[in-house]
Protein backbone atom coordinates (compact mmCIF):
# COMPACT_ATOMS: atom_id res chain seq x y z
CA UNK A 1 0.00 0.00 0.00
CA UNK A 2 2.01 2.92 -1.18
CA UNK A 3 0.61 6.40 -1.46
CA UNK A 4 0.98 8.18 -4.76
CA UNK A 5 1.81 11.44 -3.00
CA UNK A 6 5.22 10.03 -2.14
CA UNK A 7 7.18 8.27 -4.95
CA UNK A 8 7.00 4.46 -5.15
CA UNK A 9 7.65 3.33 -1.62
CA UNK A 10 9.99 0.43 -1.20
CA UNK A 11 9.20 -0.79 2.28
CA UNK A 12 11.27 -3.11 4.44
CA UNK A 13 10.53 -4.44 8.01
CA UNK A 14 11.46 -5.90 11.67
CA UNK A 15 11.57 -7.10 15.86
CA UNK A 16 10.58 -8.40 19.52
CA UNK A 17 11.21 -11.87 20.94
CA UNK A 18 10.45 -14.71 23.31
CA UNK A 19 11.72 -18.21 23.96
CA UNK A 20 10.01 -21.09 22.21
CA UNK A 21 8.50 -23.61 24.55
CA UNK A 22 9.21 -21.45 27.60
CA UNK A 23 6.39 -19.70 29.46
CA UNK A 24 7.18 -16.00 29.34
CA UNK A 25 5.42 -12.71 29.75
CA UNK A 26 4.46 -10.86 26.60
CA UNK A 27 6.96 -7.95 26.53
CA UNK A 28 4.20 -5.65 25.27
CA UNK A 29 1.92 -6.31 28.23
CA UNK A 30 3.44 -3.46 30.23
CA UNK A 31 2.17 -0.88 27.77
CA UNK A 32 -1.47 -1.97 28.04
CA UNK A 33 -3.64 -0.32 30.70
CA UNK A 34 -4.25 -2.57 33.73
CA UNK A 35 -7.91 -1.63 33.61
CA UNK A 36 -9.03 -1.12 30.00
CA UNK A 37 -11.86 1.16 31.07
CA UNK A 38 -9.53 3.66 32.70
CA UNK A 39 -6.78 5.92 31.44
CA UNK A 40 -4.59 8.45 33.19
CA UNK A 41 -4.25 12.11 32.29
CA UNK A 42 -1.37 13.03 29.96
CA UNK A 43 0.87 14.45 32.75
CA UNK A 44 0.65 11.14 34.60
CA UNK A 45 1.60 9.25 31.44
CA UNK A 46 4.97 11.00 31.43
CA UNK A 47 5.42 11.01 35.20
CA UNK A 48 7.23 7.64 35.30
CA UNK A 49 10.77 8.19 34.02
CA UNK A 50 11.81 4.57 34.58
CA UNK A 51 13.54 3.22 31.49
CA UNK A 52 11.37 0.72 29.64
CA UNK A 53 12.87 -1.59 27.06
CA UNK A 54 10.46 -0.69 24.27
CA UNK A 55 9.66 2.20 21.94
CA UNK A 56 8.79 4.84 24.50
CA UNK A 57 8.65 8.60 24.98
CA UNK A 58 9.25 9.89 28.51
CA UNK A 59 8.82 13.65 28.04
CA UNK A 60 5.77 15.41 26.50
CA UNK A 61 8.11 17.86 24.75
CA UNK A 62 9.67 15.06 22.68
CA UNK A 63 7.74 14.81 19.42
CA UNK A 64 7.82 13.33 15.91
CA UNK A 65 10.30 10.55 16.67
CA UNK A 66 11.41 8.68 13.55
CA UNK A 67 13.91 5.81 13.51
CA UNK A 68 14.86 4.28 10.15
CA UNK A 69 17.66 2.91 7.99
CA UNK A 70 19.63 5.67 6.29
CA UNK A 71 19.72 4.44 2.69
CA UNK A 72 19.79 7.76 0.87
CA UNK A 73 16.59 6.97 -1.04
CA UNK A 74 13.35 8.96 -0.94
CA UNK A 75 11.72 5.97 0.74
CA UNK A 76 14.19 5.53 3.59
CA UNK A 77 11.84 6.97 6.20
CA UNK A 78 9.63 3.87 5.81
CA UNK A 79 12.36 1.33 6.50
CA UNK A 80 12.28 -0.01 10.08
CA UNK A 81 15.43 0.13 12.23
CA UNK A 82 16.65 -3.31 11.13
CA UNK A 83 20.08 -3.73 9.52
CA UNK A 84 22.44 -6.59 8.63
CA UNK A 85 25.58 -7.00 10.71
CA UNK A 86 27.63 -5.30 7.98
CA UNK A 87 25.68 -2.10 8.69
CA UNK A 88 26.69 -0.54 5.39
CA UNK A 89 23.58 1.60 5.73
CA UNK A 90 23.37 2.91 9.32
CA UNK A 91 20.30 3.51 11.44
CA UNK A 92 19.28 7.14 11.91
CA UNK A 93 17.17 8.72 14.65
CA UNK A 94 15.34 12.05 14.32
CA UNK A 95 13.09 13.84 16.80
CA UNK A 96 11.94 17.28 17.93
CA UNK A 97 12.25 18.84 21.37
CA UNK A 98 9.63 21.54 21.86
CA UNK A 99 10.79 24.87 23.29
CA UNK A 100 13.10 27.72 22.38
CA UNK A 101 16.17 26.39 24.22
CA UNK A 102 18.43 23.60 23.00
CA UNK A 103 19.75 20.98 25.42
CA UNK A 104 22.93 18.95 25.63
CA UNK A 105 21.56 15.49 24.90
CA UNK A 106 23.41 12.19 24.87
CA UNK A 107 22.52 8.72 23.64
CA UNK A 108 23.61 5.20 24.50
CA UNK A 109 22.98 1.64 23.37
CA UNK A 110 21.76 -1.14 25.65
CA UNK A 111 22.26 -4.71 24.47
CA UNK A 112 19.18 -6.82 25.21
CA UNK A 113 18.28 -10.49 25.35
CA UNK A 114 15.61 -11.84 23.06
CA UNK A 115 12.90 -11.02 25.65
CA UNK A 116 14.00 -7.37 25.72
CA UNK A 117 15.71 -7.43 29.07
CA UNK A 118 19.23 -5.98 29.42
CA UNK A 119 21.89 -8.62 28.78
CA UNK A 120 24.98 -9.16 30.93
CA UNK A 121 27.37 -8.12 28.16
CA UNK A 122 29.69 -5.20 28.79
CA UNK A 123 29.83 -2.28 26.36
CA UNK A 124 33.20 -3.35 24.93
CA UNK A 125 31.75 -6.70 23.92
CA UNK A 126 29.33 -5.15 21.42
CA UNK A 127 30.79 -1.67 20.74
CA UNK A 128 34.12 -0.37 19.48
CA UNK A 129 33.69 3.06 21.04
CA UNK A 130 32.62 4.73 24.26
CA UNK A 131 28.94 4.14 24.89
CA UNK A 132 27.99 7.78 25.32
CA UNK A 133 27.13 9.63 22.14
CA UNK A 134 26.83 13.41 22.28
CA UNK A 135 24.13 14.56 19.86
CA UNK A 136 25.70 17.55 18.12
CA UNK A 137 23.50 17.60 15.02
CA UNK A 138 20.57 19.82 15.93
CA UNK A 139 18.86 22.87 14.42
CA UNK A 140 16.19 25.30 15.51
CA UNK A 141 12.81 25.52 13.81
CA UNK A 142 12.33 28.31 11.31
CA UNK A 143 9.34 30.72 11.46
CA UNK A 144 7.07 28.26 13.26
CA UNK A 145 4.39 29.22 15.75
CA UNK A 146 5.42 26.28 17.93
CA UNK A 147 9.19 26.58 18.49
CA UNK A 148 11.31 23.44 18.65
CA UNK A 149 14.78 22.04 18.09
CA UNK A 150 15.23 19.19 15.62
CA UNK A 151 17.82 16.58 16.61
CA UNK A 152 19.43 13.95 14.41
CA UNK A 153 21.72 11.04 15.31
CA UNK A 154 23.45 8.27 13.38
CA UNK A 155 23.68 5.10 15.44
CA UNK A 156 27.22 3.68 15.73
CA UNK A 157 28.07 0.23 14.39
CA UNK A 158 27.90 -2.76 16.72
CA UNK A 159 29.88 -6.02 16.72
CA UNK A 160 27.14 -8.53 17.50
CA UNK A 161 23.76 -9.30 16.00
CA UNK A 162 20.76 -9.09 18.28
CA UNK A 163 18.45 -6.65 20.05
CA UNK A 164 19.53 -3.14 21.00
CA UNK A 165 17.75 -0.34 22.79
CA UNK A 166 18.77 3.19 21.81
CA UNK A 167 18.23 5.60 24.72
CA UNK A 168 18.38 9.41 24.47
CA UNK A 169 18.99 11.15 27.81
CA UNK A 170 18.72 14.67 29.16
CA UNK A 171 21.74 16.39 30.80
CA UNK A 172 20.70 14.91 34.15
CA UNK A 173 20.59 11.38 32.78
CA UNK A 174 16.79 11.16 32.64
CA UNK A 175 15.57 9.19 29.60
CA UNK A 176 13.73 11.24 26.98
CA UNK A 177 13.01 8.48 24.49
CA UNK A 178 13.96 4.90 23.69
CA UNK A 179 13.80 2.93 20.45
CA UNK A 180 14.25 -0.76 19.65
CA UNK A 181 16.86 -1.58 17.00
CA UNK A 182 17.67 -4.90 15.34
CA UNK A 183 20.94 -6.11 13.86
CA UNK A 184 20.78 -9.48 12.10
CA UNK A 185 23.18 -12.00 10.62
CA UNK A 186 21.53 -14.33 8.12
CA UNK A 187 22.90 -17.67 9.29
CA UNK A 188 19.69 -19.50 8.37
CA UNK A 189 17.50 -19.61 5.29
CA UNK A 190 13.92 -18.43 5.79
CA UNK A 191 10.97 -19.08 3.50
CA UNK A 192 7.69 -17.21 4.01
CA UNK A 193 4.39 -17.38 2.19
CA UNK A 194 0.78 -16.48 2.73
CA UNK A 195 -1.23 -19.47 3.91
CA UNK A 196 -4.96 -20.07 3.96
CA UNK A 197 -6.67 -20.19 7.38
CA UNK A 198 -8.29 -23.58 7.87
CA UNK A 199 -11.78 -22.39 8.73
CA UNK A 200 -14.89 -20.84 7.24
CA UNK A 201 -15.39 -17.10 7.65
CA UNK A 202 -11.82 -16.62 8.95
CA UNK A 203 -10.32 -17.14 5.52
CA UNK A 204 -12.02 -13.90 4.44
CA UNK A 205 -10.89 -11.82 7.42
CA UNK A 206 -7.49 -13.22 8.52
CA UNK A 207 -4.07 -13.36 6.91
CA UNK A 208 -2.00 -16.41 7.79
CA UNK A 209 1.77 -16.52 7.35
CA UNK A 210 3.38 -19.96 6.95
CA UNK A 211 7.16 -20.13 7.14
CA UNK A 212 10.09 -22.49 7.33
CA UNK A 213 13.65 -22.23 8.66
CA UNK A 214 16.56 -24.21 7.20
CA UNK A 215 19.65 -24.26 9.41
CA UNK A 216 23.23 -25.39 8.80
CA UNK A 217 24.62 -25.28 12.33
CA UNK A 218 24.55 -28.26 14.66
CA UNK A 219 21.54 -28.03 16.98
CA UNK A 220 20.77 -30.58 19.70
CA UNK A 221 17.14 -29.57 20.11
CA UNK A 222 16.24 -27.09 17.37
CA UNK A 223 12.56 -26.96 18.33
CA UNK A 224 13.59 -25.52 21.70
CA UNK A 225 16.77 -23.64 20.82
CA UNK A 226 15.46 -21.60 17.87
CA UNK A 227 13.10 -18.76 18.85
CA UNK A 228 10.94 -16.80 16.44
CA UNK A 229 8.80 -13.66 16.43
CA UNK A 230 6.30 -12.77 13.71
CA UNK A 231 5.16 -9.16 13.23
CA UNK A 232 2.61 -7.27 11.14
CA UNK A 233 3.48 -3.80 9.77
CA UNK A 234 6.51 -3.47 12.11
CA UNK A 235 4.24 -3.54 15.16
CA UNK A 236 5.30 -4.87 18.56
CA UNK A 237 1.91 -4.60 20.25
CA UNK A 238 0.33 -7.53 18.37
CA UNK A 239 3.43 -9.60 17.49
CA UNK A 240 3.25 -13.40 17.66
CA UNK A 241 5.46 -15.08 20.28
CA UNK A 242 6.17 -18.62 21.48
CA UNK A 243 5.56 -20.20 18.08
CA UNK A 244 6.68 -23.84 18.11
CA UNK A 245 7.54 -25.60 14.85
CA UNK A 246 4.79 -27.91 13.68
CA UNK A 247 7.27 -30.16 11.86
CA UNK A 248 10.96 -30.83 12.59
CA UNK A 249 12.85 -32.50 9.74
CA UNK A 250 16.23 -33.39 11.23
CA UNK A 251 17.58 -34.94 8.02
CA UNK A 252 16.86 -31.78 6.02
CA UNK A 253 17.68 -29.53 8.98
CA UNK A 254 14.36 -27.83 8.44
CA UNK A 255 11.77 -26.36 10.82
CA UNK A 256 8.26 -25.83 9.43
CA UNK A 257 5.62 -23.57 10.96
CA UNK A 258 2.16 -24.26 9.54
CA UNK A 259 -0.65 -23.93 12.06
CA UNK A 260 -4.32 -24.82 12.12
CA UNK A 261 -5.62 -22.75 15.06
CA UNK A 262 -4.67 -19.25 13.85
CA UNK A 263 -1.45 -19.09 15.91
CA UNK A 264 0.26 -17.43 12.94
CA UNK A 265 -2.74 -15.46 11.65
CA UNK A 266 -3.54 -11.76 12.02
CA UNK A 267 -6.74 -9.78 11.41
CA UNK A 268 -6.10 -8.21 8.01
CA UNK A 269 -8.13 -5.09 8.94
CA UNK A 270 -8.64 -2.54 6.13
CA UNK A 271 -6.30 -0.14 4.41
CA UNK A 272 -5.23 2.60 6.81
CA UNK A 273 -7.14 5.85 7.14
CA UNK A 274 -5.10 8.93 6.22
CA UNK A 275 -5.04 12.71 6.26
CA UNK A 276 -2.77 15.28 4.61
CA UNK A 277 -1.60 18.35 6.58
CA UNK A 278 1.43 19.25 4.49
CA UNK A 279 0.06 22.68 3.56
CA UNK A 280 -1.83 25.50 5.28
CA UNK A 281 -3.05 27.05 2.02
CA UNK A 282 -5.71 24.48 1.18
CA UNK A 283 -7.56 21.57 2.72
CA UNK A 284 -5.70 18.32 2.22
CA UNK A 285 -7.25 14.88 1.95
CA UNK A 286 -9.13 14.00 5.12
CA UNK A 287 -9.15 17.58 6.47
CA UNK A 288 -12.51 19.32 7.02
CA UNK A 289 -11.40 22.69 8.45
CA UNK A 290 -8.12 24.51 8.90
CA UNK A 291 -7.39 27.64 10.96
CA UNK A 292 -3.92 28.96 10.16
CA UNK A 293 -4.27 32.08 12.33
CA UNK A 294 -4.40 30.47 15.77
CA UNK A 295 -1.32 29.50 17.76
CA UNK A 296 -0.83 26.65 17.39
CA UNK A 297 -2.71 26.29 14.12
CA UNK A 298 -5.81 24.10 14.30
CA UNK A 299 -7.09 21.38 12.00
CA UNK A 300 -10.40 19.52 12.15
CA UNK A 301 -10.35 16.17 10.37
CA UNK A 302 -13.33 14.86 8.45
CA UNK A 303 -15.86 12.79 10.35
CA UNK A 304 -14.90 9.12 10.26
CA UNK A 305 -17.29 6.21 10.58
CA UNK A 306 -16.98 2.52 11.23
CA UNK A 307 -15.89 0.33 8.30
CA UNK A 308 -16.81 -2.94 9.97
CA UNK A 309 -19.16 -4.98 7.78
CA UNK A 310 -18.43 -3.00 4.64
CA UNK A 311 -16.95 -4.38 1.45
CA UNK A 312 -13.21 -4.02 0.92
CA UNK A 313 -12.04 -0.77 -0.66
CA UNK A 314 -8.60 -0.57 -2.23
CA UNK A 315 -6.66 2.51 -1.14
CA UNK A 316 -2.99 3.41 -1.41
CA UNK A 317 -1.57 3.90 2.07
CA UNK A 318 1.79 3.69 3.85
CA UNK A 319 1.03 0.90 6.32
CA UNK A 320 0.42 3.07 9.35
CA UNK A 321 3.52 5.25 8.88
CA UNK A 322 3.85 9.03 8.42
CA UNK A 323 5.73 11.57 6.32
CA UNK A 324 6.88 14.85 7.91
CA UNK A 325 6.79 17.55 5.25
CA UNK A 326 6.01 21.22 4.60
CA UNK A 327 4.68 22.03 1.14
CA UNK A 328 5.07 25.78 1.70
CA UNK A 329 8.77 25.89 2.58
CA UNK A 330 10.17 22.38 2.13
CA UNK A 331 12.59 20.79 4.62
CA UNK A 332 9.99 19.47 7.02
CA UNK A 333 12.63 18.77 9.66
CA UNK A 334 12.81 22.45 10.67
CA UNK A 335 10.20 24.29 8.58
CA UNK A 336 7.12 22.19 9.35
CA UNK A 337 4.93 23.60 12.11
CA UNK A 338 2.79 21.83 14.72
CA UNK A 339 -1.00 21.83 14.71
CA UNK A 340 -3.72 21.00 17.20
CA UNK A 341 -5.47 18.21 15.27
CA UNK A 342 -9.02 17.11 16.13
CA UNK A 343 -10.14 13.58 15.27
CA UNK A 344 -13.85 12.73 14.86
CA UNK A 345 -15.40 9.27 14.87
CA UNK A 346 -19.14 8.66 14.42
CA UNK A 347 -20.63 6.23 16.96
CA UNK A 348 -24.30 5.81 17.79
CA UNK A 349 -23.38 4.52 21.26
CA UNK A 350 -20.25 4.25 23.43
CA UNK A 351 -17.88 1.38 22.68
CA UNK A 352 -17.11 -1.49 25.06
CA UNK A 353 -14.03 0.37 26.28
CA UNK A 354 -11.99 3.54 25.71
CA UNK A 355 -11.31 4.37 22.07
CA UNK A 356 -7.89 5.45 20.82
CA UNK A 357 -6.20 6.66 17.66
CA UNK A 358 -3.45 4.17 16.81
CA UNK A 359 -0.50 4.10 14.41
CA UNK A 360 3.14 5.08 14.09
CA UNK A 361 2.07 8.54 15.29
CA UNK A 362 1.32 6.92 18.71
CA UNK A 363 4.26 4.45 18.69
CA UNK A 364 1.50 1.82 18.35
CA UNK A 365 0.63 2.47 21.98
CA UNK A 366 -2.59 3.49 23.72
CA UNK A 367 -1.42 6.97 24.65
CA UNK A 368 -3.63 9.22 26.75
CA UNK A 369 -3.15 12.09 24.33
CA UNK A 370 -4.84 10.00 21.64
CA UNK A 371 -7.74 8.79 23.74
CA UNK A 372 -11.13 9.85 22.37
CA UNK A 373 -13.98 11.39 24.40
CA UNK A 374 -17.57 10.38 23.68
CA UNK A 375 -20.15 13.09 22.96
CA UNK A 376 -23.56 11.50 23.54
CA UNK A 377 -25.50 14.47 22.15
CA UNK A 378 -23.71 14.40 18.78
CA UNK A 379 -23.08 10.63 18.86
CA UNK A 380 -19.41 10.86 18.11
CA UNK A 381 -15.96 10.47 19.62
CA UNK A 382 -13.56 13.41 19.48
CA UNK A 383 -9.91 13.77 20.44
CA UNK A 384 -7.08 16.28 20.14
CA UNK A 385 -3.38 15.74 19.47
CA UNK A 386 -0.43 18.00 18.69
CA UNK A 387 1.02 16.80 15.38
CA UNK A 388 3.68 18.10 13.02
CA UNK A 389 2.84 18.96 9.43
CA UNK A 390 2.81 15.87 7.27
CA UNK A 391 0.90 12.96 5.79
CA UNK A 392 -0.38 10.44 8.38
CA UNK A 393 -1.88 6.96 8.48
CA UNK A 394 -3.97 5.78 11.43
CA UNK A 395 -6.70 3.44 12.65
CA UNK A 396 -9.04 3.41 15.63
CA UNK A 397 -8.89 0.81 18.40
CA UNK A 398 -10.94 -0.04 21.47
CA UNK A 399 -9.26 -1.31 24.64
CA UNK A 400 -11.44 -4.11 26.01
CA UNK A 401 -10.90 -6.68 28.80
CA UNK A 402 -10.23 -9.21 26.02
CA UNK A 403 -7.53 -7.05 24.46
CA UNK A 404 -7.12 -4.42 21.77
CA UNK A 405 -9.88 -4.43 19.15
CA UNK A 406 -9.53 -2.52 15.88
CA UNK A 407 -11.85 -4.77 13.88
CA UNK A 408 -14.93 -3.16 15.47
CA UNK A 409 -14.03 0.12 13.70
CA UNK A 410 -11.93 -0.95 10.74
CA UNK A 411 -13.42 -4.27 9.70
CA UNK A 412 -11.15 -7.01 8.35
CA UNK A 413 -10.67 -8.15 4.75
CA UNK A 414 -8.11 -10.63 3.51
CA UNK A 415 -7.56 -8.46 0.39
CA UNK A 416 -5.86 -5.78 2.53
CA UNK A 417 -2.20 -5.14 1.80
CA UNK A 418 0.00 -5.73 4.87
CA UNK A 419 3.67 -6.31 5.53
CA UNK A 420 5.03 -9.11 7.70
CA UNK A 421 8.49 -9.89 8.98
CA UNK A 422 10.05 -12.80 10.85
CA UNK A 423 12.83 -12.67 13.45
CA UNK A 424 14.85 -15.79 14.25
CA UNK A 425 16.97 -15.96 17.43
CA UNK A 426 19.54 -18.43 18.76
CA UNK A 427 21.96 -18.47 21.70
CA UNK A 428 25.01 -20.63 20.96
CA UNK A 429 26.07 -22.95 23.82
CA UNK A 430 28.48 -21.34 26.24
CA UNK A 431 27.73 -17.79 25.12
CA UNK A 432 25.94 -14.96 26.92
CA UNK A 433 24.07 -13.30 24.07
CA UNK A 434 20.96 -14.06 22.03
CA UNK A 435 21.88 -13.64 18.37
CA UNK A 436 19.45 -12.58 15.65
CA UNK A 437 20.44 -15.22 13.09
CA UNK A 438 17.72 -14.64 10.56
CA UNK A 439 15.41 -11.95 9.23
CA UNK A 440 12.91 -12.05 6.37
CA UNK A 441 9.97 -9.93 5.24
CA UNK A 442 6.88 -10.57 3.15
CA UNK A 443 4.44 -8.15 1.53
CA UNK A 444 0.96 -9.66 1.27
CA UNK A 445 -1.28 -8.33 -1.54
CA UNK A 446 1.39 -5.93 -2.66
CA UNK A 447 0.24 -3.36 -5.21
CA UNK A 448 2.48 -3.46 -8.22
CA UNK A 449 3.42 -0.03 -9.66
Amino acid sequence: MLHRLVPAFLLLLATACVPLGTPITDPNAARRPATPGQATAPPEYYADKTLRYQDQTYDPNVRSVQCYVQSGSTNEIFTPPVVPLSQEQPIALEFDLLGDQSQRLTAKLVHCDLDWKPSILTDIQFLNEINEILITNYRTSVNTKVPYYHYRLQVPRVKLSGNYLLVVQSPGGTPLLSRRLLVYDNSVQISMKQGIPVAGQERYTLQQIDFGIRYNMQLVNPAQEVKVVLRQNYRWDNAKYNLRPTFVRDIDRQLDYQYFNFENAFPALSEFRFFDLRTFRSLGIGVAQLDAETSPRQALLQLDGTRNGRAYTQLDDINGQRVIESREYGNGATNADYLDVTFQLKAEQPAAGPVYVLGALTDWQLKDEFRMTYDAENQRYTGHALLKQGYYNYVYATATPQGLNSVVWEGSNQETENQYDLLVYYRPPGTRADLLIGYQSLDVNRRRP
